[in-house]
């Protein structure tokens, strides 16, 4: 199933006001534990301000006296949330550009084509059958050259899951040894870990818990420039959105 990614335990790129900036509503709401991202224009003689708690966001409207405050949604006379379009704008974007960053800058293998168009990661345990199956799933795109995987290794299923994706990630060729593991072909599994890998493989997991995520393969993509999540194997149907294309032709499988 998919599910919209709230991004979690992110920082923005760029800070919020100064505390000193916001009305004594607003001010009284932040002191709660609220972040305070922005101000934007709101009908009716409010003001609204874009916020978030942990990772949620949250639309605040001040009234026109600018003497109290109000939380939740603003709808118009045809039911149209007024709230979704700035607290897209203002907090989701932000945060989902900067996690888009730190997936980037996390530890994976690359999986197909360098120049490919677009990006997809997913987190990937080497004894995962249903990242063997995700894998499987997504050749059509890979090897057409649409499409370029990263898998952030993790090592969460077996006893031996941090050892083997340790190895695949000190690997002197990491994506022939992560295709060689989803082949079920001999991989050299390594018995002393060098400290850089087990390091590095605990960033991932750092990234992994911070997202919410509990298995594999959990995948990201970007939609309309959002950052949307695949939990386990796609459904049926779905499989196209987070490739972000229908099956290229004439690859069958």
């Amino acid at each position: 199933m998919l599910i919209r990614l709230v991004t979690a335990l992110v920082a923005l790129t760029a800070g919020p006001a100064l505390a000193a900036d916001w009305p004594a509503p607003v001010q009284a709401m932040a002191d709660q534990g609220l972040t305070i991202h922005d101000a934007f224009e709101a009908p009716g003689g409010l003001t609204g301000y874009a916020a978030s708690y942990q990772g949620q966001e949250m639309a605040i409207y001040l009234t026109e006296d600018g003497e109290h405050a109000v939380v939740g949604n603003l709808v118009d006379a045809e039911g149209n949330n007024l709230s979704l379009a700035p607290l897209e704008r203002l907090v989701r974007a932000p945060q989902d550009n900067q996690l888009w960053q730190d997936l980037g800058n996390s530890h994976w293998i690359r999986d197909g084509d360098t120049d490919a168009p677009r990006i997809v990661y997913t987190f990937t345990d080497p004894n995962c059958a249903y990242c063997r199956q995700f894998w499987e799933q997504t050749r059509p795109w890979v090897e057409a050259g649409k499409v370029q995987l990263r898998h952030i290794m993790v090592g969460i299923l077996e006893h031996d899951s941090p050892r083997k994706a340790v190895s695949l990630l000190a690997a002197e060729d990491p994506s022939a040894a992560l295709i060689a593991n989803h082949h079920g072909e001999p991989v050299e599994w390594l018995e002393t870990l060098p400290r850089k890998w087990e390091v590095a493989l605990l960033e991932n997991h750092q990234l992994f818990e911070s997202l919410g995520f509990q298995a594999t393969p959990s995948t990201l993509y970007q939609r309309d420039g959002l950052v949307e999540a695949a939990h386990g194997l796609p459904e049926a149907g779905q499989l196209s959105e987070v490739m972000g294309s229908e099956e290229p032709a004439g690859t069958g499988q």
